[in-house]
């Protein structure tokens, strides 16, 4: 799921909320930063709407979502993002704390603005060999 770029009215590129299907049964969310890699990804969905509905929380309340942050037994960090006591999605692993740092800044920047791209009903393959 790398290089989604979407281009927004004012010229910039901005952050997009990616929703696939994750097996023939239940969705996901990427959220893929400014330069298309992956910055969070969604727990799994039975059901679309679900997935739709907590995209829009994320959005709404992104400014202050809390962003638990952990350390992986790789030396690694990421983060859990959280709002209202519930998990909605789990970070990428980024090699500093600095690069953490702006991951999380980019959440309370970014997200709130960033588009959403629904591939669970096109075959974005169909006219490949």
């Amino acid at each position: 799921m790398r290089g989604f770029f979407v281009f927004n009215y004012f010229g910039f590129y901005m952050g997009a909320f990616v929703i696939s299907k994750k097996d023939e049964d239940h969705y996901k969310f990427v959220y893929t930063s400014r330069k298309g890699k992956i910055v969070f990804t969604s727990m799994t969905y039975e059901l679309k709407m679900d997935c739709e509905s907590d995209i829009e929380i994320i959005k709404a309340k992104a400014e202050t979502a809390l962003c638990l942050k952990f350390k992986a037994s790789n030396g690694k960090y990421f983060y859990k993002l959280i709002i209202d006591s519930k998990i909605y999605a789990v970070s990428r692993k980024f090699n500093t704390e600095l690069r953490l740092a702006k991951g999380i800044a980019e959440v309370a920047l970014y997200v709130s603005k960033a588009e959403v791209l629904d591939f669970t009903g096109a075959d974005i393959f169909a006219d490949l060999p």
